[in-house]
């Protein structure tokens, strides 16, 4: 395992980027206050990061197959996430792209299938579709600790879930889920962090 600090500014994140489109205002009513929390970022298995484009090589169906950013931990208040994805390529199936994961376990999986299904990895529930490859699609997530979670995609609401009070934090890349594979190739832009 693979494992390196580093601190990021969104304007940093923006300026290091591939040329997608503009970061919207955040979703929902503020007033927001933007921030800049420090990451990890995660290479385990056949994952690879480069900036803000996440690569998995294989197409092993077993293992832990990752490569993702793991954001500082929050515990109080309301967070928000924003960001684009652009999937470059798909060769394999069932890839998470964005998690708000609790410290003792996974609490939400946002996974994409081949067709470009966008689903909640617990649960299946479909939340949107047209996320196929070369499609830019945007995902927002709202967390307000201790009652609920919402995520946006370009700017809809999509898929609420309730939340526990506890140590959360955002994670984002591609990683293999327990029933996927790769290869995959994902590229995110335009991150942005909101609290209030």
């Amino acid at each position: 395992m693979r494992l390196r600090l580093a601190g990021a500014s969104a304007a940093g994140l923006l300026a290091l980027a591939p040329a997608l489109p503009a970061a919207a205002d955040p979703v929902e009513s503020g007033p927001w206050t933007s921030y800049s929390p420090t990451f990890n970022v995660q290479e385990r298995g056949c994952g690879d990061v480069n900036d803000l484009t996440f690569t998995l090589t294989c197409s092993t169906d077993s293992g832990d197959q990752r490569a993702e950013r793991r954001y500082a931990t929050y515990s109080s208040g309301t967070r928000q996430f924003q960001g684009s994805f652009r999937i470059t390529s798909l060769e394999g199936s069932r890839i998470s792209l964005k998690q708000t994961f609790k410290t003792t376990g996974p609490f939400f999986m946002l996974a994409v299938e081949r067709g470009g299904r966008l689903y909640a990895v617990h649960g299946g529930t479909t939340i949107a579709t047209g996320a196929t490859v070369g499609t830019t699609v945007r995902v927002n997530t709202v967390h307000v600790v201790g009652s609920t979670h919402r995520t946006y995609i370009n700017g809809s609401l999509k898929h609420t879930v309730s939340s526990e009070s506890g140590d959360f934090y955002d994670k984002f890349g591609a990683y293999r889920t327990s029933s996927g594979q790769g290869p995959a190739t994902v590229q995110w832009s335009g991150v942005q962090f909101w609290r209030k």
